[in-house]
């Protein structure tokens, strides 16, 4: 799956602490134009879509009933405009009751 697909949840998992976490991930790179935010505010609407309209406890129904992570995991460090987004995302995301993370994973050498 990809950030670019936006009708589709990448990953869906039950951390060590019984949280459903619902990974995006994210490959592409902090653009000047702000392309790759779009994609990534589509992604994670579309997340925010699946699990207020009950298709993620449809399709995976072990995540009833846990506290929701919404996780970007990323190859590339946000540019000063993503950094930005992301905390006002964080800021939303929390307010609605979910939690949010973003996490570098740069490609190894």
């Amino acid at each position: 799956m990809s950030v670019e697909n936006t009708n589709v949840i990448d990953i869906v998992s039950i951390d060590e602490k019984d949280n459903a976490v619902l990974t995006i991930t994210d490959h592409l790179e902090w653009d000047n134009k702000n392309e790759h935010l779009l994609i990534l505010q589509d992604k994670i609407n579309s997340y925010l879509g699946a699990i207020e309209g009950g298709e993620l406890y449809t399709n995976y129904p072990d995540a009833k009933n846990k506290s929701i992570i919404i996780r970007v995991v990323a190859l590339h460090s946000p540019n000063e405009e993503g950094k930005i987004f992301l905390e006002r995302v964080k800021q939303i995301i929390e307010e609605g009751g979910y939690n949010f993370q973003f996490k570098l994973r740069p490609l190894e050498d």
